[in-house]
C-alpha cells in the first residue's frame, strides 16, 4: 500500500465523533488532527472525559454504535481510510496491524476462558498458525512480558492472576501478531506504583524490539516525558497544543498545558509537597461556551476568548501548534 501523507504511518484529519444522548448530541471529539510515524511514540494527554480514549477507539472502529458515530474526518493508516472501511476489513486490521491495550484488563479478557485459549484465538485468526504453533507462541510472548513460569500460567483463568499479571497478558496479546501500531490506553492506571513502572518499562522495551509506533493515552505527563517524542494535549474534545516533548516541557504555550505541568507534584523540602491546581471545572460538553472552552479557568483570558474559539495554528519559527490567542503570555 502507499504510505500516508508525509510518510506517516497514521494520519488523523479533522476527526469528529458524536454520541446521541437524551439531552442532545454530545461531540466527544471535535476536529482532531495529528500524524504518527513508524517507530514513533505519541502521547495523547488530557483529563478524563477530554476525548482521548474515544480518539483511540476510533482508530480500531470500536466506538460503540449506537449511540456513537464518526460524524466526519479521516483516519489514514498505511494508505487506507479506516473511517470508510467496512467491518470485515477492520477485523483484519485489528490485532494484526493495529492493537490496543485497555486500561482495565478484566473488562477486555474473557473471564470464562483460559488466557492461553484467548491468545491462541488471536494468533490462529491473524497469523494462520496451527494450534500447537499458537500455543508455543503464546508461551513465548508471556515470557517476553515478564510472566514467571509461562508454560504453567498459560492455562490460568484471568481471575487467577494479579492486576499486573493481567495487564502483562493484555500486552502479550496485543503484541503477539507484531502490529505496526500499538494504542495503549492508560495501560498502568489500575496498578500500584511499583508495578506501573515495571509494566511501562516492558511496553517501551517491546515497542523497540518490535519496531512499532505507539500512541500512549494518558493523563500522566511524567509518563509522557519518559516515553514519548510527540505530545497532543486535548481539552473538551479538541486539541489545544501539539508539540515535541522537548518544546512542551521547556515552553508550554497553552495555559491548560502549563497548568498540567505545574500540577506535577514537586518536593520543595523534606516535609512539604506543593501541588498547584487548575481553578474551576471542565465545562459540560453538551453546553460548551461560545468561545474558548478553557476561558473560565484561564488566567490569560481576554474578551475575544469568550467570543470565538481559537483555531489550532502553527506558531511561527516553531514546531508547536496551539489553539490560543495569548500563546506567548
Amino acid at each position: 500500500m502507499a504510505s500516508t501523507e508525509n510518510n506517516a504511518l497514521l494520519s488523523v484529519r479533522d476527526l469528529v465523533v458524536e454520541f446521541e444522548t437524551d439531552q442532545g448530541v454530545l461531540r466527544a471529539v471535535d476536529g482532531v488532527s495529528f500524524d504518527i510515524h513508524p517507530g514513533e511514540t505519541l502521547g495523547l494527554v488530557g483529563e478524563s472525559g477530554c476525548g482521548k480514549t474515544v480518539t483511540g477507539l476510533s482508530m480500531l472502529g470500536l466506538v460503540p454504535s449506537p449511540p456513537g458515530r464518526i460524524a466526519s474526518g479521516s483516519i489514514m493508516f498505511d494508505g487506507s481510510d479506516l473511517v470508510s472501511m467496512d467491518e470485515t476489513g477492520l477485523r483484519e486490521i485489528r490485532g494484526s496491524q493495529i492493537s490496543m491495550i485497555f486500561q482495565e484488563p478484566m473488562t477486555a479478557l474473557n473471564p470464562v476462558f483460559r488466557i492461553g485459549s484467548q491468545m491462541r484465538d488471536v494468533l490462529q485468526r491473524h497469523q494462520k498458525l496451527t494450534r500447537r504453533q499458537a500455543h508455543s507462541t503464546a508461551i513465548e510472548m508471556l515470557a517476553k512480558v515478564g510472566i514467571p513460569e509461562p508454560a504453567g500460567r498459560v492455562d490460568d483463568y484471568p481471575h487467577q492472576l494479579s492486576g499486573g499479571m493481567r495487564q502483562r497478558v493484555m500486552i502479550a496479546m496485543a503484541l503477539s501478531c507484531g502490529p505496526k501500531l500499538l494504542v495503549a490506553d492508560e495501560p498502568t492506571t489500575a496498578l500500584d506504583v511499583t508495578t506501573q513502572a515495571q509494566v511501562l518499562e516492558q511496553v517501551v522495551r517491546l515497542q523497540k524490539e518490535f519496531g512499532m509506533a505507539m500512541i500512549l493515552i494518558t493523563h500522566d505527563l511524567g509518563v509522557v516525558a519518559e516515553t514519548c517524542q510527540q505530545a497532543v494535549v486535548m481539552y473538551c474534545g479538541r486539541i489545544v497544543e501539539r508539540s515535541s516533548i522537548e518544546a512542551l516541557f521547556a515552553s508550554p504555550r497553552h495555559p491548560y498545558t502549563a497548568g498540567l505541568l505545574a500540577s506535577i507534584p514537586r518536593v520543595t523540602d523534606e516535609r512539604q509537597e506543593v501541588l498547584p491546581v487548575i481553578p474551576g471545572m471542565v465545562p459540560d460538553l453538551l453546553h460548551l461556551p461560545q468561545g474558548c472552552a478553557f476561558a473560565e479557568r484561564c488566567s490569560r483570558v481576554r474578551d475575544r476568548c469568550r467570543q470565538k474559539s481559537p483555531r489550532l495554528e502553527l506558531l511561527q519559527s516553531t514546531q508547536t501548534s496551539v489553539a490560543c490567542y495569548e500563546p506567548n503570555a
